[in-house]
């Protein structure tokens, strides 16, 4: 429709069982549907998650059910709740509270995290900056807090713009809004705590 855009696209094998497609919208809202929900070929599409007006969809992630969930957010606040504490919902449900929110703040990623694999959440700014922090020091909370700062946003770094899990042996593709790309390598990005501003990528 007109104003609708592309937000996630998901590659599948198959629409399994114990499979999940679960949303994170831009308000903090939290949804998870069995993935055999979809299996659909209407050319019109199917009604994924109702929206309130002034919302919308931010990422999408296959989980299992076992995971935790991290949510990001502009100005660098993040919460770590199990995935359980989200009960499992029909397509056109609207969600539960992921994380609350202050007036001018909304979540930019999601990301399935198993805090006992070795990785670090990566995280850059819209002025080119970033850091990797271990995953054990993301705590669980409980769903539908203010969270914890992951990262300390300021003039100079710009507000977050995208969190991914990385293991260390992946290349990092970045691309401005003018389409130029850069590539390094996720080893080179320093590994820093939570309430530090990152260094430049």
């Amino acid at each position: 429709d007109a104003g609708e855009k592309v937000s996630a696209m998901i590659p599948i094998q198959n629409f399994a069982d114990g499979v999940y497609i679960t949303m994170a919208t831009k308000s903090g809202i939290v949804k998870k549907t069995p993935l055999k929900e979809y299996d659909s070929s209407r050319k019109t599409g199917l009604l994924g998650i109702t929206l309130k007006d002034d919302d919308e969809l931010i990422d999408v992630r296959l989980t299992d059910g076992e995971n935790n969930l991290v949510l990001v957010t502009r100005k660098g606040i993040c919460i770590t709740f199990d995935e359980k504490d989200v009960r499992v919902m029909g397509r056109v449900s609207q969600g539960v509270i992921g994380i609350k929110l202050s007036d001018d703040d909304y979540v930019i990623g999601m990301e399935p995290i198993n805090t006992n694999q070795e990785a670090t959440l990566l995280a850059i700014t819209e002025n080119g900056f970033g850091k990797r922090t271990e995953l054990s020091e993301y705590r669980v909370q409980n769903r539908a807090g203010h969270g914890v700062i992951t990262y300390k946003v300021t003039p100079k770094t710009g507000e977050l713009v995208g969190i991914r899990v990385v293991k260390g042996n992946e290349d990092i593709m970045m691309v401005t809004d003018t389409g130029t790309i850069i590539r390094i390598k996720a080893e080179d990005i320093s590994v820093l705590g939570r309430s530090t501003q990152g260094v430049t990528l």
